[in-house]
């Protein structure tokens, strides 16, 4: 039988010296509980109550066991209240996994203000590219853009992502504008090594990325930003999301390549999520303020989601 309800019972009946009375308060019948303490003084092999026609009353034994049930039952109490407090108030650490360039620019920003709305909040912002397993990692929430890979996860679609292909100016004057996808092949392409659909040899364009072309250059990075600032010097061209180049394309220190294909298509900004049919607060208010502040704050090609209720990660 449960052994802490077990507890519960001995605890109660010892209480009201009856164990049709605890019976009553816990909503069982005489005869369960009278299971339960029975099961009780079997697995203790000792007697924990005088037992009487009108009235229990404690052994020795039953009342020093008595005072180490109402420890523990309290310290379960305990525990079980501030875990269902959670459920309702945000509270407690926070971890997330973010990518290291879009968490830079788009989410460490909007820390300060989600920790005055919501104080008892600790966030752990965990800034990687690599894409870490929130399970064994003890991840709370993690951002991803682009395509899902099947799992369990949740999945709560925050936006959209788009690439682009750039290079300096003083790079295309020295090397010239290619116009085709297939002229990438005679110049320094800087390629992301995480991507599947960028390597150091071929790059995936049109919206399915069925177009591949050959490409070469003498810098692999697992970084957007250290691929931006090598761009930025004039070293090659850059095939990466809008949201690292898009500051220097606006102060034109970049030009988007104008090629004749499409880039490919990148997918969306996703947050992922343990599966829970009641997740915790601080969760739920974290996802939510995500996606209200990436409404105001992502560029236009961003704010498009097309799936803003969550649902299996695919």
């Amino acid at each position: 039988m449960d052994r802490v309800t077990s507890m519960r019972v001995f605890a109660r009946a010892a209480s009201a010296g009856s164990l049709s009375a605890a019976a009553r308060h816990l909503g069982m019948s005489p005869a369960m509980a009278t299971k339960h303490v029975n099961a009780l003084e079997a697995r203790l092999g000792v007697k924990l109550f005088h037992r009487s026609t009108r009235r229990l009353s404690l052994t020795e034994t039953g009342a020093n066991y008595l005072e180490a049930c109402l420890r523990i039952l309290a310290d379960i109490d305990e525990a079980e209240a501030a875990a269902a407090s959670q459920r309702i108030k945000a509270s407690g650490l926070l971890r997330m996994n973010v990518p290291l360039s879009f968490g830079s620019r788009f989410v460490a920003p909007l820390i300060p203000a989600f920790s005055r709305q919501y104080p008892e909040v600790t966030v752990e912002l965990g800034l990687s590219d690599a894409t870490l397993d929130l399970i064994s990692g003890n991840w709370h929430l993690a951002i991803r853009i682009g395509r899902l890979a099947d799992s369990p996860l949740q999945a709560r679609r925050l936006g959209d992502s788009v690439m682009r292909v750039c290079a300096a100016p003083a790079y295309l004057d020295r090397r010239g504008i290619p116009r085709r996808v297939a002229e990438l092949a005679q110049h320094n392409c800087l390629s992301y090594t995480l991507s599947s659909r960028q390597d150091d040899k071929k790059w995936a364009f049109g919206v399915r990325g069925e177009f591949r072309v050959p490409v070469s250059g003498n810098l692999l990075a697992n970084n957007g930003d250290a691929l931006l600032a090598a761009s930025l010097k004039g070293q090659g061209i850059i095939y990466q999301p809008d949201f690292i180049v898009r500051e220097a394309l606006d102060r034109g220190e970049l030009v988007e390549l104008p090629l004749d294909k499409p880039t490919v298509g990148l997918g969306g900004i996703h947050a992922l999520y343990p599966a829970d049919r009641r997740p915790p607060a601080k969760l739920r208010v974290m996802i939510d303020y995500l996606a209200r502040a990436f409404a105001d704050t992502l560029p236009d090609e961003f704010q498009h989601p097309t799936n803003p209720e969550g649902g299996p990660a695919s």
